[in-house]
């Protein structure tokens, strides 16, 4: 009798139990297809069983296009050479490769190498060894100084006091190179060779174009245009009575000569 009892109390128990996992297995399966129909296509979801997500579709994004720098012009210093400081050092030659390599442009900073350029730049212009005010070099020494300023502009777009230094720079070299046109023709051209500069020639006059100063202009164009139709149509007629009146004139006289 009393194994009876248990048997049916077991057997209740574990009828519960199935129904509770019945029901849970449904309620996982109604959210695993509600969040697969909101998400994606649709999955076919069974009573007690788990449903997969689909898999998310990444769409490829569009590749970034690398900046092109350009070269810049202390790259052909090479790294092994010696600082102006300690160039004509004979000591620093002779040195173990740990000290030498302290002195040469390795571990060098910016503006030793800026250094070691502007003097490459001044001996292909220089007139002699030891000319350093000539006309020739102090366009080098700007022209250094001026591709300097771009190479840093190219990276800190809005530094504006470089930009102004850079901008008066060009204007000094400008008056020099037409100074120097204008006296030394010869020296100039070879410059221009030497340093790589492209000479241009200013304009006649600045003037800041506003709109009033552009409707003017494009109001005196339409009136020169005007005015120049107006003299061929005269000079037409002019050639036309011209014509006419030599015909005329032709006639009598044949007809006096007659």
């Amino acid at each position: 009798m009393f194994t009876s009892i248990a048997l049916r109390a077991a057997l209740k128990s574990s009828a519960g139990v199935l129904r509770e996992s019945g029901a849970l297995c449904s309620a996982v399966s109604v959210k695993t297809c509600s969040s697969a129909f909101l998400s994606g296509p649709r999955v076919s979801c069974v009573a007690g069983s788990f449903a997969a997500q689909p898999p998310v579709r990444h769409y490829a994004r569009a590749a970034k296009k690398k900046k092109t720098v350009p070269e810049s012009q202390l790259s052909d210093l090479p790294p092994t050479m010696l600082k102006m400081d300690y160039a004509a050092v004979p000591l620093a030659q002779t040195t173990d490769d740990i000290v030498k390599r302290l002195l040469s442009l390795e571990l060098g900073c910016h503006s030793d190498k800026l250094q070691l350029k502007q003097e490459q730049m001044i001996a292909k212009v220089q007139r002699d060894e030891n000319d350093r005010n000539s006309v020739e070099v102090k366009v080098a020494i700007l022209t250094t100084r001026i591709r300097n300023f771009q190479e840093h502009l190219q990276k800190h777009r809005k530094d504006k006091a470089n930009k102004r230094r850079m901008l008066m720079a060009i204007d000094k070299r400008k008056k020099l190179l037409k100074h120097l046109r204008l006296v030394r023709y010869d020296a100039f051209e070879k410059v221009c060779e030497q340093l790589g500069i492209t000479y241009t020639f200013p304009p006649e006059y600045y003037r800041r174009a506003t709109r009033r100063w552009l409707a003017k202009k494009a109001f005196c164009i339409k009136v020169f245009k005007e005015v120049q139709k107006q003299k061929a149509e005269q000079r037409l007629k002019m050639r036309k009575n011209s014509a006419a009146a030599e015909t005329k004139a032709t006639k009598t006289n044949a007809a006096e000569s007659q």
